[in-house]
């Protein structure tokens, strides 16, 4: 009875020990990752020289495709960051995911006698009459994110859109093997998406994988999720699934966990959320094109305070994309502030 006890006494403190092991190790985790989230993007490396424009600071408008996404949002951070150091004004507002309210904002801003403006255009055909009209009034136009191929561009600051597409149609390929069916949840409003569309599909069906569906979820997040939500059901046996934007992503993460598809359906996406993070350190996210929105926000604007002091500023801005894995996940928490 004796040695039973001790036994029994051993492998509790054990237990114990390793119950006290993991918790120490989970609060090393927590703790790290609050650090990774909150010490914030690299700072720029560059601020535009101050100047002034008819005796006040210049003025810049800002116009996002919308102010929900967090992507959005961190372009606007880095580019009044900038602007805050170079003492100029900054005026945004909000495109609300449609290309007249965009082109309305430019207009009001001409009329202002703005002295530079940046815009991600929604419709990136749709947007140019606007844009040529601030150029015949002498204000320079900085497009952001979406390529705007137009002579009245003074700026194009962005990524490679089609190329990220490829590049997680790579990742896709090594883990599928070339074979199985892909949802997509995409955003066909939008140029931007549409091309993040196009270089995957391209990719994947080269090398032997069909797209199943392509559902729409108008870069709207509850739209997202909705059509999302009608995919899987519609698709209960599909293996893999790609989101080209944020609002996507999120909404397909929200499907796949209501669904309980964790465990059979393997995601790609684009644009780091809590609900992307959560997959990829879950695992069944295996890849995430990140790009340095805080980067697009320096670059923009320091692009449009030259332009608007009568400097030069460079045709064209690139700025490279990250991958973010489930193994690399921890280096790119700051992301997830605005």
């Amino acid at each position: 009875m004796m040695r039973r006890t001790v036994t029994a006494a051993v492998a509790l403190g054990l237990l114990l020990t390793a119950t006290t092991a993991c918790d120490v190790q989970a609060r090393k985790e927590i703790a790290a990752e609050k650090k990774a989230t909150e010490q914030g993007p690299p700072p720029p490396q560059r601020i535009a020289q101050a100047c002034k424009v008819q005796g006040r600071a210049p003025k810049i408008g800002l116009v996002p495709i919308n102010l929900q996404a967090l992507f959005f949002n961190q372009i606007n951070t880095g580019a009044k960051a900038v602007a805050a150091k170079a003492g100029a004004q900054v005026q945004v507002v909000n495109g609300n995911d449609d290309s007249t309210t965009q082109a309305n904002a430019i207009d009001d801003m001409v009329a202002g006698h703005y002295d530079a403006i940046i815009v991600d255009a929604v419709d990136t055909e749709g947007i140019k009459p606007a844009i040529r009209r601030a150029k015949d009034a002498g204000i320079p136009v900085v497009a952001v994110d979406a390529t705007v191929d137009d002579p009245a561009v003074s700026t194009q600051v962005g990524t490679a859109n089609a190329e990220g597409g490829r590049q997680l149609a790579d990742a896709l390929l090594k883990i599928s093997g070339g074979k199985g069916d892909i949802g997509v949840v995409g955003a066909l409003n939008s140029t931007i998406q549409n091309e993040r569309q196009k270089g995957f599909s391209d990719q994947v069906t080269a090398h032997g994988m069909k797209i199943k569906n392509v559902v729409d979820g108008r870069n709207i997040q509850e739209n997202a999720q909705t059509a999302a939500e009608n995919l899987l059901t519609g698709n209960p046996d599909l293996p893999y699934a790609y989101a080209t934007g944020e609002p996507a992503l999120i909404g397909l993460a929200a499907a796949v966990v209501s669904q309980q598809r964790t465990k059979d359906l393997q995601v790609v996406g684009w644009d780091l959320s809590s609900q992307a993070v959560d997959g990829l350190k879950a695992g069944w996210i295996k890849g995430v094109v990140q790009q340095n929105t805080f980067q697009f926000g320096y670059d923009a604007m320091n692009a449009a305070i030259d332009l608007a002091c009568k400097r030069p500023a460079p045709k064209d801005v690139p700025v490279p994309t990250q991958i973010v894995t489930p193994a690399n996940v921890g280096d790119y928490l700051y992301y997830l502030e605005k």
